[in-house]
């Protein structure tokens, strides 16, 4: 994980780090740092402590927001880093209309896992 550029990171609204995750999930910090390490949420360096972390975005009341580790996964396979994942889910799209993670939020995954999967070909 590197260091968040600075217009990437603008994009963002709000942050979680990974034991206010921990702590909202009711699961220890290792089990989050888990989720990280194996792909199923993204997270990137940042902040003067460069700490672990995720867009607040990606998290739910019990667990990873509906389609974001399928998302992730298909936008990894097609080669984007993770810097350019957040960009692009975070960059608004006046035809969704809002943002990709915004639209996953408000329970419209399917258009978003389309666009993504139109973009890797």
């Amino acid at each position: 994980m590197s260091q968040i550029d600075p217009k990437i990171d603008a994009l963002i609204p709000t942050w979680m780090n990974v034991p206010e995750i921990a702590e909202q999930w009711g699961l220890v910090v290792t089990k989050v740092r888990r989720l990280v390490d194996d792909g199923t949420l993204l997270a990137v360096r940042r902040g003067e402590n460069n700490a672990l972390m995720v867009p607040a975005a990606f998290i739910g009341e019990r667990g990873t927001v509906k389609g974001i580790t399928g998302l992730i996964t298909l936008l990894r396979d097609s080669g984007f880093t993770d810097e350019e994942m957040l960009e692009w889910l975070f960059t608004d799209d006046p035809s969704l209309p809002g943002t990709p993670a915004q639209a996953l939020n408000e329970n419209r995954g399917t258009e978003v896992k389309r666009r993504a999967q139109a973009m890797a070909l």
